[in-house]
C-alpha cells in the first residue's frame, strides 16, 4: 500500500522553513507558505501542481534544506518561458529572505532550485541527489501512470503546435536519456524510468521507411 501523502499547507512549509533556521515570526512563515501554496495552484499548471509538489516533499522526507527547495524548484512555472528555473530560484530567494532564513542555506536552496534545470549530479552532491530522484519519480511511474503525466505536461504546453511538440519533448526526452544516471539515491528506478523513456521517444520518432 502507498504511503498516505501529508497534506499541503503553509504549517508544512513552516516546519520546513523552522528546521532550517527561520528566525521570522510564525505570520511571516504563513503568509510565505500561502504564497507558494497559491502559486502552485496557477491555472496553466496540469502537472506542475500541488500533488508533484506534495509527493516530492514526501519523497525528500525529513531533510529541511531539501523540502525548501522541493518548495521553490517550479514556484514560478510559465509554460512559454525558458528561465523557469532561474526565476524560480529568484523568487525564492526572496521569499526565503522574508522568513529570515540563513544566508548560508538560502544559498544551498537556491543552488538545488537552478540543478532542476537539467538534474545533473555531481558525485557526492546528496541534495542535489535527493532532490533530483524525487523530481524525477514519475519517470519510473507504472506505463498508464506515466502516460497521464505526459498528458498532463501536454497539457501545459496546450499552445505549442504538434509537430514543434514533438521536436521539443524528443529533446527532452533524449537529454534525460543522456545522463549517466537518472537517480542517485534510488537507482532501482532506473531501467523502468529508461524503458518509459525509450517507449514514449519511439512514440515521437517517425518509423524509418521500409
Amino acid at each position: 500500500m502507498a504511503a498516505e501523502t501529508i497534506p499541503l499547507t503553509a504549517d508544512r512549509f513552516a516546519a520546513a522553513a523552522r528546521a532550517a533556521g527561520a528566525t521570522a515570526p510564525d505570520s511571516v512563515l504563513a503568509e510565505v507558505g500561502t504564497e507558494l501554496i497559491s502559486r502552485w495552484s496557477e491555472p496553466q499548471r496540469f502537472y506542475h501542481t500541488g500533488e508533484h509538489l506534495a509527493a516530492c516533499l514526501d519523497l525528500v522526507g525529513d531533510e529541511p534544506v531539501v523540502a525548501l527547495a522541493v518548495w521553490g524548484h517550479d514556484a514560478v512555472y510559465d509554460p512559454t518561458a525558458a528561465d523557469n528555473e532561474e526565476r524560480s530560484a529568484v523568487l525564492t530567494g526572496e521569499l526565503l529572505a522574508e522568513c529570515q532564513v540563513p544566508a548560508p542555506v538560502i544559498e544551498e536552496v537556491l543552488r538545488l532550485v537552478r540543478l532542476t534545470a537539467g538534474h545533473a549530479v555531481a558525485p557526492g552532491d546528496r541534495n542535489g541527489a535527493l532532490l533530483a530522484d524525487a523530481d524525477l519519480a514519475i519517470l519510473a511511474a507504472p506505463w498508464p501512470d506515466y502516460v497521464r503525466y505526459v498528458a498532463a505536461v501536454r497539457a501545459e504546453y496546450a499552445h505549442v503546435p504538434d509537430e514543434l511538440w514533438r521536436v521539443g519533448r524528443a529533446t527532452v526526452l533524449r537529454s534525460l536519456l543522456g545522463l549517466p544516471g537518472l537517480y542517485h539515491r534510488t537507482p532501482e528506478l532506473e531501467s523502468t524510468a529508461r524503458a518509459n523513456l525509450h517507449r514514449e521517444l519511439a512514440s515521437l520518432t517517425p518509423a524509418p521507411p521500409d
